[in-house]
């Protein structure tokens, strides 16, 4: 009762600002509890539901090596595409050591040599399978920081050609 008497006794422009600092509160609270919900304890996405295999260029070290590790643990079957038949089959051999059930193809295809003999591998290679993620993770960069009038006209090629050109034949 005394809380009544005492908002009543308050002048009405208090008692807007108490309001509004009121639903700015709640409205905070509510952000936080939502991105906390989001970010700590919503389940993952099934990513089957895409289809059951991924394409992963540049799967031989770095980037490209965990996404291939991270996918072939959530139960997709994998086409890994690099240049270096190695470390391909190294990296093919790891899997499927480490997660038995899932299948891997492997396409060799240097993205800085002829890019449509490679896209019409990787074509031959996943017809008829049910592809629902592409991870484009092959590129190149400069060998150390530069400004960009002065990268020689070679590498500026590469860039392009691998970095541009090849990931968008492949998309």
């Amino acid at each position: 009762m005394e809380i009544c008497t005492y908002f009543k006794s308050q002048p009405t422009w208090l008692l807007v600002l108490f309001a509004l600092g009121s639903i700015s509160i709640l409205k905070f609270i509510f952000t936080l509890l939502t991105s906390f919900y989001i970010y700590f304890l919503r389940p993952g996405k099934n990513l089957r539901r895409y289809g059951s295999w991924a394409i992963i260029t540049g799967p031989t070290d770095g980037i490209g090596k965990a996404f291939a590790f991270q996918l072939a643990q959530k139960g997709l079957n994998l086409v890994l595409v690099a240049r270096n038949p190695d470390k391909l089959k190294d990296v093919s051999d790891s899997i499927t050591a480490k997660y038995s059930n899932t299948q891997i193809k492997t396409v060799l295809m240097d993205f800085s040599g002829d890019i449509d003999e490679g896209v019409k591998r990787i074509k031959e290679t996943i017809e008829g399978l049910e592809v629902g993620i592409l991870i484009n993770n092959a590129g190149v960069s400069y060998p150390y920081a530069k400004y960009f009038h002065e990268v020689d006209e070679e590498l500026l090629g590469n860039l392009i050609k691998i970095n541009v050109e090849g990931t968008t034949k492949v998309t």
